[in-house]
This record gives C-alpha cells, structure tokens and sequence, in this order.
C-alpha cells in the first residue's frame, strides 16, 4: 500500500482475495465503475488514519491504514444473494 498526496495505490490482491475476484480482473473492474470505492480521513483519536471501502455486487471490504499506509485492520461483509443494503455503503 502506498500513500502518494491524496492517492492511494492498493495491491490489486488485496481488493481481490476480500472481494473474491481475482486480483487480474481487479483493474478493469475498477474503470468500468462495477467496483466502486470510499475514502474517509480519520479525526480526533483516528487523526493520521484512513478507511478505504470496495464495494463489489453484494460485498464491501474495508481497509483501516495508517499514514504509512500500513494496513490496521482489514474486514468483509457479504450479503449473500439480498441486494447489499444502502446503509452499507454509509461511512
């Protein structure tokens, strides 16, 4: 992972392997807007920190990293064949 002023480049196996595509398809998927993405700062005690969140069919990832661009904490949520809800897609 890699912070470059507001850009952050993300290994395309890590969005694969928790979004169950494979890392290859990862780019394409990503131009053609079927793989949509949020990037929220952190404020007070999460000062320094960012989460990015994919959303991909019925599954979002979140990626928490640090100003290094370490990652912290990594999580998925499938919704299964259910539409993924709206409040998903929330910060």
């Amino acid at each position: 992972m890699e912070i470059e002023g507001d850009t952050f480049h993300v290994d395309a196996a890590v969005i694969g392997d928790l979004l169950k595509v494979a890392p290859a398809e990862v780019p394409e998927l990503m131009r053609s807007a079927a793989i949509t993405s949020i990037c929220e700062r952190g404020v007070d005690e999460h000062a320094g920190q960012f989460r990015l969140s994919f959303f991909y069919k019925s599954r979002r990832i979140r990626l928490s990293i640090d100003e290094t661009g370490r990652i912290l904490q990594r999580s998925a949520i499938d919704f299964g064949d259910r539409p993924m809800p709206k409040s998903a897609h929330a910060p």
